[in-house]
């Protein structure tokens, strides 16, 4: 079910990921994702929550995943071959969503909008499906639901610190740029206003 999870690993990380997942922190995370999907009103399938899952248990070990440059790795991965070009590519689209997800705020720190992530993500993962016949439902999907994996994500982290994880103005972008319904709810708790998908050109407005 999780064969996924090796993809591109040495035997020391598999062992590793084995011992975690004998520790029973599937479970746990497992619970925080369906609290954060509650929190959100929205019901994830099967294979999106263990991607979840899994991803974030990868972040706890590897926590500097965040701190690279995305881009760069993408534009490096496009000139790798065979599976070391899977594994950044992975790498990139996992990042993206832990970006977007849990440290949306990083955004305006690097002088970017939260969905640069989301663009950047969702491009490494349909690029995968393209290049990985025997997972291209899988990454397909991942493209095609980034949002709400985002969305939840961002649940968690707000369940977790008790503070919004976007400011109004954030809010207002990612919701015009992505549909997000986690956004959308963000700007119903500082405005009277219904935000109302309004297409002008490719812009979403309040109305």
């Amino acid at each position: 079910m999780f064969g996924w999870l090796n993809l591109g690993m040495g035997k020391s990380e598999v062992s590793m990921n084995e011992e975690v997942i004998s520790n029973g922190q599937v479970a746990q995370w497992q619970q925080l994702v369906s609290e954060a999907e509650a929190h959100n009103g929205v019901t994830l399938d099967e294979e999106l929550e263990s991607y979840l899952v899994f991803t974030l248990m990868r972040f706890t070990q590897r926590p500097e995943m965040t701190a690279r440059i995305m881009a760069l790795d993408y534009l490096e991965a496009m000139h790798q071959a065979g599976s070391l070009s899977h594994v950044q590519l992975r790498d990139v689209g996992d990042q993206c969503l832990l970006l977007a997800g849990l440290f949306p705020h990083r955004a305006k720190r690097r002088r970017v909008k939260v969905s640069y992530y989301v663009d950047l993500g969702r491009s490494a993962y349909q690029h995968l499906a393209h290049s990985l016949a025997n997972m291209t439902t899988l990454y397909t999907h991942l493209a095609t639901q980034f949002v709400e994996a985002m969305d939840t994500l961002q649940a968690i982290r707000q369940l977790d610190t008790g503070c919004q994880q976007l400011d109004p103005l954030s809010a207002f972008e990612l919701w015009q740029d992505t549909g997000s319904n986690a956004a959308r709810n963000r700007l119903q708790t500082v405005s009277e206003a219904t935000p109302v998908p309004v297409f002008t050109g490719k812009k979403q407005l309040l109305s």
